[in-house]
């Protein structure tokens, strides 16, 4: 398959997923690491499904998943980023804001993705060079100044002991922003900055799975995606500091970062 293909297939891949998310029901939840840290049947299903239909499309292909531990060599030829339900807690909850995540690697460079929010019908896509896109539509970062905008935020819940910095930035972001959204999904936050709902997002934490896909969305959408130090996020399993959006939104930010 070429790299041309990649897109078509990431959209056609995640409707079908997104089908199953949308006839879920039952949903009971298990712990992985702590009560904050749970997984589903249907996580499992999703991510069984994906690596199935991706594996059968691109013979060879790896895969770098949140379930199951199937974390393949990152730089190989073919390799697929995978969060099968970002926001898992939402979906356990009934709060109807998840996604699923698909970032597409070759040798070690990102190339294309595709998030779908399966309750609101919202498919976001990027190739890299190629622009952003909702529901084919193109999408830009917001130009405005941070007073001018929203901030998403994360709270990095599988690590308490990051609680009281994030705590405090959330508190210098709304007293600068407009207001603070914390909605439980890093790709959808990333994607509400890659479309200009808000002008930055930020999370001290966050999984290569939580953010390969939307770093592309929002870096193809104009917008900048790195580390809370200013530094470009890398593509590996460090679990990185994370600030995206708008180009002016996010140095003022990170003045603000400084500041702290």
């Amino acid at each position: 398959m070429h790299d041309s293909d990649i897109p078509a297939l990431l959209c056609q891949t995640e409707r079908e997923a997104a089908a199953l998310i949308l006839q879920a029901h039952d949903i009971l939840a298990e712990k992985k690491t702590d009560r904050r840290d749970v997984v589903t049947a249907y996580d499992k299903r999703v991510q069984e499904l994906l690596i199935e239909r991706l594996s059968a499309a691109v013979p060879g292909a790896r895969f770098f998943c949140e379930e199951n531990d199937r974390h393949d060599d990152l730089h190989a030829e073919h390799v697929f980023i995978i969060d099968p339900i970002d926001g898992t807690m939402n979906f356990v909850r009934g709060f109807h804001h998840s996604c699923i995540s698909i970032a597409y690697m070759r040798r070690g460079a990102l190339r294309a993705a595709a998030i779908c929010n399966p309750y609101v019908n919202e498919l976001f896509t990027a190739v890299k060079g190629e622009g952003a896109f909702l529901n084919g539509r193109p999408i830009h970062a917001s130009e405005e100044a941070l007073g001018e905008t929203l901030v998403c935020c994360g709270t990095a819940p599988y690590d308490t002991g990051l609680a009281d910095r994030s705590f405090a930035l959330m508190k210098k972001a709304f007293l600068k922003g407009l207001d603070i959204r914390r909605e439980g999904a890093a790709a959808l936050d990333l994607c509400s900055v890659a479309a200009g709902r808000a002008g930055v997002y930020f999370e001290l934490g966050l999984s290569l799975w939580d953010y390969a896909a939307g770093k592309l969305i929002v870096e193809e959408a104009g917008g900048v995606c790195c580390t809370i130090d200013g530094d470009p996020m890398p593509l590996d399993p460090s679990r990185p500091t994370v600030v995206a959006g708008g180009r002016r939104a996010v140095e003022e930010f990170l003045a603000l970062a400084r500041e702290a």
